[in-house]
């Protein structure tokens, strides 16, 4: 019998597949896409399947240990997107299987070594000294095991035994169950007693009849837990009717659903608007495989349309994605999309537990479900016959994967929709410059120009923080007088607020009156923010802190002073000023627990707050009718970032908190307070012109040329000696040079220089920029990345396609 060969991608950093010999008793499940147990050196690890019936390598290959999945974890399509994926960010087609895959489905398994009974092989050296450990252990005992006992690898060792029936290798994946979470079910044996027989039977024991007829009453068939807490029963008693056979109990697979009390809507939704129909009919003649952008104010309804389109495909037999950018959008969408679809949806984000995301994604996989919720891993969910792809705020940087592979889920999805023939849905009342470019082109932009109702949008006022007298008696907070009387009229009114201010703490820095001086974080190139309860210095970027100093420890002058107002303190103030107001604060120290943005926003739904206020979080997907006024506290936080998107993500930030307000009958109104209203990114969102703010900002990224006029690689170095990093960033710039050169491709090489934040838990940073056009920055990543990337001593190159940040 010919032997036949698979190529097997790791979790690990590899330029290539490991290939294995395919045992006989596998043949039927070492398919392309599937999990299987493989010898990595001294361990054992889950691999995929990437590819079969390849030829042997050149040395002795070694066999596959199992296959633990009756089904292949990746389909053919999924596979597919790996390999665009591994090739597009220059990423080892690993790295990128295991960001495809939820954790619970990877780790390492456990192999036994079993002496078989009453069998003796004569055998000397390292096998006899083995055999002899293993006899003393009872005949079993682990790989990992025997190796340390042994001092030396023993997998050579043991395949030999195993080839002459010395011992046989027993696999134990402790973790290839993917984190099945089970429970005991009772089911009824047999035809129901008649009344009679239980008269006699239950005679004297009446809560083994109350637990009985409780099974009965559901079926014959329940979970023990929900059983016994529906007629007080005891766990002796089920027992009892288990012992006499009238029940038999067993353990079964138990889903885990952590929405499932989710708040879904009953109402029948409104008829859908002439603008919504029109955009329906658009997006129904979408080519497969290619994308539109739905452009709608805030309030237009794109959910709806979001929501319509989903139906349709559903009805052609096929299934549907649906990407927001924030955790804190989820709770909300998924009431929405539970009320339309119920149980046909899975949830698959970050914020669940390792198991919960290996049960939605068992559900999907199965076809239990059809339709995907998620933020941005979510579009790796095994939806089966994809027909459509949503990506809600498409131009949301949260979309973007922070460690290798560096994907943009809005890229990853066009090729998600091109290999599985899906339409794809960018919706934005924002959209991205590099969307709306390509769009417009292209000629796929469909618009929903009104809010629903013929709402108006909000008023929007910018106030001069330069002219505009504070409030007597505040101090760190910018709070004008405008402000002020906003926000009084509308909690008279009994109408709600929202309050942005994008710094998180109490405030941002403190500084010394006397000489000046900032405290810095030790670790990182960063001011330490002042925070209360508890009172610290605190860096954001390593979560370094100390106490806040009475005297300067330069100096030794008088007590630092504060500057640059955070959260924190805009909520005191907001109390103090509002007493009667029920407020509720909304940032990154407020949300860390499970499911707290969800508490936090059911409140606002309920009416029980009165002044929501928080940093970006709140600016997005939010959608309360008695919320009339938006404030937006201080607009300049992130006017002058040392970024190429810093104006257009100050714009996206402004004008979606903006469309929060006037959603209700009430209408609304917004007030910003700046020190620069004449900013092209204010002016326009106070006017809600987003084509003139697009068209102002393509015109400034001409030259120099940034994306979308041009395409950009950034190659980030860090280390813990600064002078070794600008060393190897400088060979890395003349290496990137050299290679340019030699395949004569249009790309020009910037830096190296230090990043504008330097330095970050205590590794320098420097870093280089590529420019060029899309396709030969393409072939640079593909031939060069994976040099490049990766850990060279103490030093760490990643390699980013387009980038999101230049931070």
């Amino acid at each position: 019998m010919t032997e036949r060969y698979a190529q097997v991608a790791l979790p690990l950093p590899l330029a290539d597949p490991y290939t294995y010999r395919i045992p006989s008793s596998l043949a039927d499940r070492a398919l392309p896409g599937a999990r299987v147990v493989v010898p990595v050196r001294r361990r054992e690890m889950v691999g995929v399947v990437v590819g079969v019936d390849v030829p042997p390598p050149p040395a002795a290959p070694r066999d596959l240990l199992a296959a633990p999945d009756a089904d292949v974890a990746l389909p053919p399509h999924l596979l597919e997107l790996a390999r665009q994926m591994s090739r597009y960010y220059g990423t080892p087609l690993g790295l990128t299987l295991r960001a495809m895959l939820p954790a619970a489905l990877w780790g390492h398994s456990t192999v036994q070594l079993v002496l078989p009974e009453g069998r003796q092989t004569a055998v000397g050296g390292t096998a006899a000294t083995l055999v002899r450990w293993l006899a003393d252990r009872g005949g079993r005992g682990t790989v990992a095991a025997a190796a340390r006992a042994l001092k030396r690898p023993v997998w050579d060792v043991a395949d030999r035994l195993q080839r002459v029936g010395a011992l046989t290798l027993e696999v134990i994946p402790p973790d290839t169950s993917g984190g099945v979470a089970t429970a005991r079910v009772a089911r009824m044996v047999g035809d129901p007693l008649t009344l009679v027989e239980r008269d006699h039977r239950f005679k004297r024991a009446p809560r083994q009849r109350a637990l009985y007829e409780a099974l009965e009453a559901r079926g014959g068939h329940a979970g023990v837990t929900q059983l016994l807490a529906a007629v007080d029963g005891t766990a002796s008693s089920l027992n009892a009717l288990a012992k006499s056979g009238l029940v038999e109990l067993s353990t079964a697979e138990a889903p885990r659903d952590p929405f499932h009390d989710i708040a879904v809507s009953t109402q029948t939704p409104p008829p859908l608007t002439n603008d919504q129909l029109a955009a329906l009919a658009a997006l129904d003649v979408l080519p497969p495989g290619h994308a539109s952008l739905l452009f709608g104010v805030t309030g237009s309804g794109k959910t709806r349309v979001y929501l319509d389109r989903i139906r349709h495909a559903l009805d052609a037999g096929r299934g549907a994605l649906l990407l927001v950018p924030e955790i804190s959008l989820t709770p909300q969408t998924v009431g929405r999309v539970r009320s339309a679809f119920g149980a046909e949806v899975a949830v698959l984000h970050s914020g669940l537990s390792d198991g919960e995301r290996a049960d939605a994604w068992r559900a999907l996989r199965s076809g239990a479900r059809r339709i995907a919720i998620g933020a941005r891993s979510a579009i790796f969910a095994p939806v089966r016959n994809l027909g459509v792809i949503v990506l809600d705020e498409e131009h949301e940087a949260s979309y973007k994967n922070g460690e290798a592979p560096r994907y943009h889920a809005r890229d990853v999805a066009a090729m998600r929709a091109h290999v599985e023939q899906a339409t794809l849905i960018l919706g934005s009342a924002t959209p991205s410059l590099e969307t709306w470019t390509r769009a417009t082109e292209a000629g796929r932009v469909v618009r929903l120009p009104e809010r629903v109702a013929a709402q108006p949008m909000p008023a929007v006022t910018l106030v001069d923080l330069r002219h505009e007298p504070q409030v007597e008696g505040v101090s760190g907070v910018p709070w004008t007088r405008v402000l002020d009387d906003a926000v009084t009229t509308s909690l008279s009114r009994g109408e709600q607020v929202l309050l942005l201010l994008n710094r998180r703490g109490w405030s941002a820095y403190v500084q010394c009156v006397s000489c000046g001086t900032v405290t810095e974080c030790p670790n990182c190139s960063i001011s330490l923010t002042v925070h209360r309860h508890p009172e610290m210095l605190r860096c954001h970027y390593c979560d370094y802190h100390e106490p806040v100093p009475t005297v300067c420890t330069i100096c030794g002058g008088a007590t630092p002073r504060s500057l640059g107002a955070g959260t924190q303190q805009l909520e005191r103030l907001v109390a103090e000023r509002f007493p009667q107001a029920r407020v509720a604060r909304m940032d990154l120290d407020t949300t860390t627990a499970k499911w707290s943005h969800h508490r936090i926003l059911e409140r606002v739904g309920r009416g029980e707050v009165d002044v929501l206020l928080g940093t970006q979080m709140i600016a997005k997907g939010l959608d309360f009718p008695n919320v009339t006024l938006v404030g937006v506290v201080d607009a300049d936080t992130a006017l002058h970032l040392p970024d190429f998107r810093a104006g257009e993500r100050a714009f996206q930030l402004i004008a979606q908190v903006a469309g929060r307000a006037g959603r209700g009958p009430k209408g609304g109104r917004v007030v910003v307070q700046t020190r620069q209203p004449e900013h092209p990114a204010l002016e326009c969102a106070a006017r809600h012109d987003v084509v003139s703010f697009l068209e102002i900002e393509s015109t400034l990224r001409r030259s120099p040329a940034y994306p979308p006029h041009t395409a950009l690689v950034h190659v980030v170095l860090s280390g813990p000696d600064r002078d070794a990093v600008a060393r190897r960033a400088a060979t890395v710039a003349e290496w990137c040079e050299r290679t340019i050169a030699r395949s004569e491709l249009a790309v020009i090489v910037l830096g190296p220089a230090p990043c504008p934040v330097e330095r970050i838990k205590d590794r320098w940073r420097m870093h280089l920029i590529l420019k060029g056009a899309s396709r030969d920055l393409g072939r640079w990543v593909r031939a060069a990345a994976p040099r490049l990337a990766g850990i060279r001593g103490d030093i760490r190159i990643a390699v980013d396609r387009d980038p999101v940040s230049l931070l």
